[in-house]
């Protein structure tokens, strides 16, 4: 050995030195507490959204259920249409995700040369998607047997569930998002009107359209009058939905859907239109209350529930959510006659199977302002599901925005989340998914109560600065998320 090597090697350890071992878990918590510190505070957050009300929130490991950040989490507050998650798993939980909503129509009598001796029974089972193009499918079908005219009567049944006139009666009566509901539905019991400015006024209609049809309807009229206020006026005349409009409201021309409020004559109008367009001689419609015996002759199902339970927490449609709703108790045994009946057997199903201490429904798609829930109810529920399961799969992919509420790309998390929005009271509940780190599970409530109840009638549809109010809440909710994100995403 030279005498360089000996002198480097004179003083070598018997063993090789390795780096001690570390915890991961003590590194992140390290990390996690200097995100923290550096993050904006909470207090700072909500004072600069300028909201008044409350405020509260609650974020959780959505696998373990550790809470990693809470304000106010157990102040039951109104959850708007995230109401409509909750109603999600109820219906998912209780029909199961191939559950379908059929819809038949049923002969009492034989089919003879074209000729039904008896009668045509259209029934339904509540079916919250069915819209005018299906009911054109129903009677292809219906020629395709053969059936040109019928010696009975033309009856529609829809005691699958209860006949409700509003979801909610504090609305406005003119708004579409308030129908009624019943055993068979219709175009989300919508009808189309639409004006156009003519040499001696408006001209008006009122239609059942779809994506390929648009059938006229005689169940809803419209008149024109010539005043400011109010822009809209309703009558129930005996089945027939009278309205009147102000002419100063319609200027040159436009559109917009208006609730029905008898369902089943609608459904049963528009098939007999189209029936008579195949060359098919039906009656007008009439209601039974009595459930048809006789033969199927023609069958529908809907999409399956999964679909539509898709669909109605992307779009957030409140007549799918209150057919689920119904329907799901209705399935659990629970002797449903009205709406909140229906809600509080939802609250109770909340209470035992998800173990929520303050959920109290009056709805199934949160249009009531009086329906409540508390951040840990909700968070508690999305843990117990877990993560990647029924109820995220099914909410929408929420956009991720700056502090100018403008989309960004390359995001580090996700957030897969069902939105509310009432008149003054937004909220957000749902999953963020990091690229590194546990997946979370938050809900976020604001709500300034006092000032949504002292609105006035007329103010509902459109009050003074809600719609600021509400984009300064989602703005807040975004800047929660993203604290969150960055601070337990190791």
């Amino acid at each position: 050995m030279s005498a360089v090597a000996g002198a480097v090697f004179a003083d070598a350890p018997a063993r090789s030195i390795r780096p001690r071992p570390r915890d991961p878990e003590k590194i992140a918590a390290v990390v996690r507490e200097l995100r923290r510190q550096s993050a904006p505070a909470v207090s700072d957050l909500i004072d600069e959204a300028r909201l008044g009300g409350t405020v509260g929130f609650l974020v959780a490991d959505a696998r373990t259920g550790d809470v990693l950040e809470s304000r106010l989490p157990d102040d039951p507050q109104p959850p708007a249409s995230v109401a409509k998650s909750v109603t999600a798993l109820y219906a998912l939980t209780r029909l199961g995700e191939d559950f379908r909503f059929r819809t038949r129509l049923i002969a009492t009598g034989p089919v003879t040369e074209g000729r039904l001796d008896g009668d045509l029974v259209l029934e339904g089972s509540g079916d919250p998607v069915l819209d005018t193009d299906d009911l054109a499918e129903i009677v292809a079908q219906l020629k395709a047997t053969g059936v040109r005219e019928i010696t009975g009567r033309f009856r529609i049944y829809s005691g699958a569930l209860p006949y409700i006139h509003s979801i909610d009666p504090e609305q406005p009566d003119h708004v579409g998002y308030n129908p009624s509901i019943s055993g068979v539905n219709l175009n989300f019991n919508r009808v189309h009107f639409q004006w156009t400015r003519a040499d001696s006024g408006w001209a008006v209609s009122l239609d059942a359209r779809s994506d390929t049809l648009r059938p006229a309807v005689s169940v809803a009229k419209m008149a024109v009058v010539n005043r400011d206020l109010p822009v809209y006026t309703y009558r129930d005349a005996k089945g027939v939905d009278e309205w009147t409009v102000a002419s100063q409201a319609l200027g040159n021309g436009g559109s917009r859907w208006l609730p029905v409020r008898r369902p089943d004559l609608y459904a049963g109008e528009v098939l007999q239109v189209l029936a008579g367009a195949q060359g098919i001689r039906l009656p007008n419609a009439e209601i039974t209350t009595t459930r048809p015996a006789g033969t199927a002759i023609v069958t529908h199902d809907s999409a399956s529930l999964s679909a539509v339970t898709r669909l109605m927490l992307r779009y957030s449609t409140n007549i799918t959510a209150e057919v689920l709703g119904l329907t799901a108790s209705r399935k659990g045994g629970a002797p449903v006659d009205d709406l909140r009946a229906s809600a509080r057997a939802m609250s109770d199903w909340m209470r035992v199977s998800m173990g929520a201490k303050d959920a109290s429904f009056l709805d199934h798609s949160g249009l009531s302002g009086e329906s409540r829930v508390s951040a840990r109810d909700m968070v508690s529920m999305m843990v117990k599901v877990g993560p990647g399961q029924a109820l995220h799969t099914h909410l929408k992919d929420i956009p991720v925005w700056d502090d100018d509420s403008r989309p960004v790309t390359g995001a580090h998390y996700t957030i897969q989340a069902k939105t509310g929005t009432l008149n003054f009271v937004s909220a957000l509940a749902g999953y963020i998914t990091p690229e590194v780190g546990p997946p979370l599970a938050f809900a976020i409530f604001t709500a300034d109560v006092p000032r949504r109840e002292a609105l006035a009638p007329e103010e509902m549809e459109r009050p003074d600065g809600a719609s600021a109010w509400a984009g300064r809440a989602r703005l807040l909710q975004q800047k929660l998320i993203r604290r969150w994100a960055a601070v337990y995403s190791v």
